[in-house]
């Protein structure tokens, strides 16, 4: 499986416009596959929607995106607000659980970390021995690297109720010694988190 993560940044004062139209739009674009999820920014960069679609290998990406194009009404009709499209697509770690149909939000928190190279791999050995006690405190929503778009990229996206639960619970999860799962000194040059809503119609939500 891979995961597309496809992120729009949009003109101030548009995007309850443009996620009204997004999701008029969808039913067509779910005959081909079905979208995982639809977050828009709250806090971190503003002004982006942010949609997150599986496929079973990149043919079937291809494939799926060739047939929806023909359907009459898709894409969205949210060019005129649209300033930058980024797409990234990711391969998901072994504890990554299924982007399937969720109450576990409405808030959500992308956090994005770069890696020097050949370190994911240790990444991900070393968040398998934790992640268990992690997510007694709070879901895991998705835990993928980067195989096109920028690279070495390690990208955890978690499931609160609200903001006083997230600090809570990061307070909880780290008050044990146990979390996070520690990296060497020098192995994230970068890291980035953003505070997202869900939409209405996201499965995850």
């Amino acid at each position: 499986m891979i995961i597309e993560m496809r992120t729009y940044t949009l003109k101030p004062g548009t995007m309850a416009e443009a996620e009204k139209r997004f999701g008029e739009a969808l039913p067509a674009r779910e005959k081909h596959s079905k979208l995982a999820a639809f977050f828009h920014s709250e806090i971190g960069p503003l002004n982006q929607i942010i949609h997150i679609w599986t496929y079973d290998s990149f043919e079937h990406r291809a494939d799926v995106r060739a047939a929806a194009s023909k359907e009459p009404g898709w894409p969205p009709n949210i060019r005129e607000f649209v300033d930058s499209q980024q797409s990234e697509v990711f391969t998901p770690a072994p504890f990554c659980p299924p982007l399937t149909p969720r109450n576990i939000g409405p808030l959500f928190e992308i956090r994005q970390y770069t890696l020097v190279a050949g370190a994911i791999p240790g990444l991900i050995e070393r968040w398998s021995e934790k992640i268990e006690g992690r997510q007694t405190f709070s879901p895991l929503v998705a835990g993928m690297y980067t195989e096109f778009g920028a690279l070495n990229k390690w990208v955890h996206i978690w499931a609160y109720k609200d903001a006083a639960e997230r600090f809570s619970v990061r307070a909880a999860a780290s008050a044990g010694g146990q979390w996070p799962a520690r990296n060497p000194p020098g192995v994230v040059v970068k890291q980035e988190t953003q505070i997202v809503v869900a939409a209405p119609f996201s499965p995850i939500r």
